[in-house]
């Protein structure tokens, strides 16, 4: 039997501390490009002048770009954020879940910082899609 690999039943369920403190589930994403996750360096990896390898873990921030139809209810929350945000000129943290029961994971997203903010909808024919990046500590996935 082939493996079931769809996201049309993923949820991304995000909430911001002091703002949306019930995280809410967010809809309305972009067909090809809901949300992606860029890889990571798992380890500094270098090679000695006399050709012994070193190597360490580092550190790494997890950058999460979240893409929503240019309709999207949900481009709310990320313009609520950043009012926030310019208001009072600080960061909000955020939290989530992800949740791919196609694949039966789910994914916990700790102290998140919106970094990048689509303010608009570029026009063409049709509003295009907005883009958000967010800047996550860690993202640990366990099994449903």
């Amino acid at each position: 039997m082939a493996g079931n690999i769809t996201s049309a039943n993923s949820v991304l369920a995000l909430g911001v501390a002091s703002l949306y403190t019930i995280p809410q589930q967010l809809q309305g994403f972009a067909a090809d490009d809901a949300y992606t996750v860029d890889a990571v360096d798992a380890a500094e990896v270098v090679l000695g002048v006399d050709g012994k390898k070193s190597a360490g873990w580092i550190p790494q921030i997890k950058i999460m770009n979240i893409t929503l139809q240019g309709d999207s209810d949900s481009n709310t929350f990320f313009e609520s954020w950043y009012a926030a945000q310019e208001a009072g000129r600080v960061t909000y943290p955020a939290f989530g879940i992800i949740t791919q029961e196609s694949v039966g994971r789910t994914y916990a997203l700790t102290n998140g910082t919106l970094v990048n903010y689509a303010p608009i909808s570029d026009a063409g024919k049709t509003l295009r899609p907005r883009k958000f990046s967010i800047h996550w500590e860690s993202i640990i996935g366990a099994q449903l």
